[in-house]
């Protein structure tokens, strides 16, 4: 936990909680990104549709350019895998979220405020299939695949 920041953590948890409560709030959706972006992508998806979808997914990539301009040291990123590892990780992700029917923002956070069993489960699968692989890479291939 060398990089762990409680206060920055605890912070960004909020950010993502208000977010996600005001798009309930005010839009009666649930804020999971895959199906923010799957819809997007749907050519069956109507235009108004797809048009708030696609200003949310553009907030959410340029969201945090103030951020950069006023402290970039919180950018700063040293990646020690090699980059097959990054791009199969990623794969591997989008595979999981699409077998799930979900995401960690959909099920992690909106599902398991209101109590969704499904939710739970997809969870505690999220979590312990990550706590498996950090186990396995560490154990197996020392750490630096």
């Amino acid at each position: 936990m060398e990089n762990f920041t409680p206060i920055s953590s605890l912070l960004g948890g909020m950010l993502v909680g208000v977010s996600a409560t005001i798009m309930l709030l005010l839009h009666g959706r649930i804020t999971g990104i895959s199906g923010i972006v799957g819809g997007a992508l749907d050519p069956q998806t109507s235009v108004p549709e797809r048009s708030w979808r696609l200003i949310f997914m553009v907030g959410l990539l340029f969201g945090a350019v103030p951020l950069l301009f006023l402290t970039p040291q919180l950018f700063e990123v040293s990646i020690t895998r090699s980059p097959i590892a990054v791009v199969l990780a990623g794969v591997l992700v989008g595979l999981g979220t699409r077998l799930g029917s979900g995401c960690t923002s959909g099920h992690g956070v909106c599902g398991i405020s209101r109590l969704s069993g499904r939710s739970l489960v997809a969870t505690a699968t999220f979590i312990s299939t990550g706590a498996l692989t950090v186990f396995v890479v560490r154990t197996f291939f020392g750490g630096v695949v």
